[in-house]
């Protein structure tokens, strides 16, 4: 009787995980292509019943709460925004991108000195994980292949250290490097799959050259 309900807890487990999966997923797309409405609507559904859910793809992992609070942050609702991602923080503190939209939203009310600092803090973490993930994966997926991300973090991070940056330059920048970020996890993610199914055919072929040589 206790296996048959815990094989129904584990399914409906298992069915509530793939469901959170494509939400988060919709919303992605949506994000993708400029319609935070509907991504935050997904968003919340996630956080609604999974506050800590975790979206990963490839090494790359990001918080549900971050993601509402991008899509907050693109309706323009601030406020809502920075809660939404000092949450994300407060979950997952070295989540880069929540640092980024943190800033970008103090950035834009103008309430915090912390603006500049957050943005910075969020910047430099974004940049020294793609440097390492290509340092210690390099046989996989290139993350950032030509440097567009990183060239742009490299600009935002001088600007931040002269006295007169130019904030309005550095928001459109960031929110640049925020949406093209977004779109690299997929790139990622189509070219391990490629690298992965080039492996599986060489081992296949490979497995089939030495069953002939054998067989001879």
């Amino acid at each position: 009787m206790r296996l048959g309900w815990l094989s129904v807890i584990l399914m409906l487990a298992g069915c509530a995980a793939y469901q959170a999966a494509g939400q988060v997923q919709s919303g992605r797309q949506a994000l993708l292509i400029n319609k935070p409405e509907d991504a935050l609507a997904y968003f919340q559904q996630v956080a609604q019943t999974n506050p800590n859910y975790v979206f990963q793809s490839v090494s790359y992992r990001e918080g549900i709460w971050t993601y509402v609070g991008r899509s907050q942050y693109s309706l323009g609702r601030l406020p809502e925004a920075r809660q939404s991602l000092e949450k994300a923080l407060s979950i997952y503190p070295d989540e880069y991108l929540a640092k980024i939209y943190l800033g970008l939203t103090l950035l834009r009310s103008g309430e915090d000195s912390r603006d500049l600092k957050e943005l910075e803090s969020g910047l430099k973490g974004l940049y020294d994980w793609l440097e390492y993930m290509n340092r210690t994966m390099p046989y996989t997926a290139f993350w950032d292949p030509r440097r567009e991300i990183r060239s742009a973090i490299e600009k935002d991070l001088e600007m931040l250290s002269s006295k007169d940056a130019d904030r309005q330059q550095l928001i459109s920048s960031a929110e640049w490097i925020g949406q093209r970020m977004e779109e690299e996890i997929d790139l990622v993610r189509r070219d391990e799959q490629r690298f992965m199914n080039r492996e599986f055919e060489w081992s296949r072929g490979r497995g089939v050259g030495v069953g002939i040589g054998i067989g001879f």
